[in-house]
């Protein structure tokens, strides 16, 4: 079992098309440190760091010369394997997780379960802007998520019923998913083992 404090993960991933670290520290207190590159990128991780009290470390050097989409997509592969090593087996947690965050005229649900399976369902409002910023494009989000799920084998629901702007309907989605992951991965006082009736996750 991973103690306490312990609960860090590292993932170091280099191809041809980008260099990604990232490390992660469960039990934290919100301290980031991210550079991708992608500025807007960057305000989201730092989101999910600051509101799921999240020690976190990223480092991307990618091709942006091409576009964003291989920076992005390799640091939340990343990410996830890095979630999922920082969990270890996951005793003691309360596994499930749920939060609602507005930003402004949109609303962002998310809820979680760290169930070791790997499984995504995700909606936006339709007609959203395209674009966020120079290299930020919005169609990334879905894709952000699939990667961080994939590798983190969590279920994961994130829904925005509505929003206008396409900045707020983003971002939103990033905090509610920081205080979803905080909640699931944290200690219950009363449990003990795994929290499942196979005892294992």
């Amino acid at each position: 079992m991973t103690e306490l404090n312990e609960r860090r993960g590292r993932v170091e991933r280099a191809t041809k098309e980008t260099s990604v670290l990232v490390e992660v520290g469960l039990d934290g207190t919100g301290i980031v440190d991210v550079s991708t590159g992608v500025g807007f990128y960057d305000h989201m991780l730092a989101q999910l760091g600051k509101h799921g009290l999240f020690d976190l470390t990223v480092k991307t050097e990618g091709d942006l010369h091409i576009d964003a989409h291989h920076t992005i997509e390799d640091t939340s592969i990343a990410l996830g394997a890095a979630f999922r090593e920082a969990l270890g087996d996951k005793s003691g947690i309360r596994r499930f997780g749920s939060a609602s965050c507005p930003l402004d005229e949109a609303l962002a649900q998310v809820t979680v379960d760290l169930s070791g399976r790997p499984y995504l369902v995700h909606t936006e409002p339709e007609g959203m802007a395209p674009m966020i910023g120079p290299d930020y494009d919005t169609t990334m989000t879905r894709h952000i998520l699939e990667s961080f799920v994939a590798q983190a084998a969590v279920c994961l629901h994130v829904h925005v019923p509505y929003g206008r702007n396409a900045h707020h309907i983003v971002e939103a989605q990033f905090k509610a998913l920081a205080r979803a992951l905080r909640e699931a991965s944290e200690r219950d006082p009363r449990a003990t083992g795994v929290p499942s009736t196979k005892g294992v996750l």
